[in-house]
């Protein structure tokens, strides 16, 4: 016969006081656990979000990033002419040749300078990234030293407002607008002609990578392959959306120190539930007597306990998440070590987080009730009625 589940909420309302202590105790844990766990998803959901699977990112071989890689120009015709790929605007090949180059800008805040992706491309890579919309000034224009800037990157660093120039390469940049990257990688970048920065940096007969827009699913796997199996060519192609889920690597430091810091208050938690639970089976003596001659069994007190101890833990873990909610969508940035520039996202609170929080809570419950569960299903009956 099992213990009805409203006598382990009556237990736990009756000792308020050390169920409340406990609970913030398991919460503060969660709240750890789900700040970090929020990091690396709104980390993952800016670089998923940023690829589209339809482009297919062509590099040279063996590169990771579009840094490293770099190819001829005269193999940028030979890319055009490849089955498969979908017409633009004007009626051309949907292909965008683009160098992604580092600059250093200075932080508004006056904290010191960091590094950020600056990018050339031509009108077709404004094409093909139909998400970002300019929200004030211009598009910059070919041709000329001119700069569009994201609203993240403008309200984090200076002299990035709409007239303001920029100095870095072998001159001023003028900044001629704004533009909202919508959560994806293009938050964390600077956009410009790519013929220009190419000059700047020395760069003029190469291109750093390709981007060719395939009309569908089909061509765009299609694609990839022929771009290396072309003897021509001997460069890498993969789906956009392939790239940036690599990119996700980024996030490395902070599932490790989470690893660290959530183990650490996990144990700390454990043994607050733990005593609470010891101290229930030290109060609740002659309860447990009483139980064992009404007739229940040592399993279904032993059960009772641990399913309390676990009731603990999620109470924690409601107060956890409840407790994180305002920082659903807050902005943050760290380093991208692929990259080596930083990279701006939004810490999400996920089905996932959520999942992860309330099993991680459920765990420390088990553990810390187990075994204060198991001495309270062992005792004699004439020992407890004697305590």
């Amino acid at each position: 016969m099992a213990i009805p589940i409203k006598y382990n909420i009556r237990n736990m309302i009756q000792r308020k006081g050390l169920t409340l202590m406990t609970g913030l105790g398991i919460a503060l844990t969660v709240m750890t656990a789900v700040f970090l766990m929020m990091l690396l998803a709104g980390m993952r959901n800016a670089f998923v979000t940023s690829g589209d699977p339809l482009n297919v990112l062509v590099m040279r071989k063996g590169s990771t990033s579009e840094l490293a890689g770099g190819f001829t120009k005269d193999k940028l015709p030979i890319l055009r002419e490849l089955p498969g790929i979908a017409r633009d605007s004007h009626g051309d090949p949907f292909v965008s040749g683009e160098w992604v180059v580092i600059v250093n800008l200075p932080r508004a805040d006056g904290t010191g300078e960091t590094n950020v992706n600056l990018r050339g491309m031509g009108p077709s890579g404004l094409e093909l990234r139909p998400k970002v919309k300019l929200i004030s000034g211009q598009w910059f224009s070919v041709g000329q030293h001119e700069l569009v800037v994201s609203k993240s990157l403008h309200k984090r660093f200076s002299h990035t407002g709409v007239g303001d120039s920029l100095d870095f390469g072998k001159g001023p940049w003028k900044v001629t607008g704004i533009f909202d990257g919508a959560g994806t990688s293009a938050d964390s970048e600077m956009w410009g002609d790519v013929n220009q920065i190419a000059d700047q940096f020395n760069r003029q007969n190469a291109i750093g990578s390709a981007y060719l827009h395939a009309t569908d699913a089909v061509a765009a796997d299609a694609l990839k392959h022929r771009v290396a199996d072309d003897q021509r060519l001997e460069l890498e192609g993969m789906l956009e959306t392939d790239y940036y889920e690599k990119q996700t690597s980024s996030g490395g430091p902070i599932r490790f120190m989470g690893y660290i810091v959530g183990f650490t208050m996990a144990i700390g938690s454990i043994f607050a539930a733990a005593n609470t639970m010891y101290a229930s089976v030290a109060y609740r003596s002659r309860e447990i007597a009483t139980l064992r001659v009404i007739g229940f069994r040592r399993g279904s007190i032993l059960a009772s306990f641990v399913f309390e101890s676990v009731l603990l833990a999620l109470f924690g873990a409601a107060v956890g998440i409840i407790l994180m909610l305002p920082f659903n969508g807050m902005s943050t940035a760290t380093s991208n070590q692929v990259t080596f520039s930083e990279v701006e996202f939004s810490m999400r609170i996920t089905l996932q987080v959520v999942g992860w929080a309330v099993a991680f809570a459920v765990a420390m419950g088990l553990v810390g009730g187990v075994a204060p569960a198991w001495g309270a299903a062992r005792k004699e009956i004439l020992a407890a009625l004697r305590d």
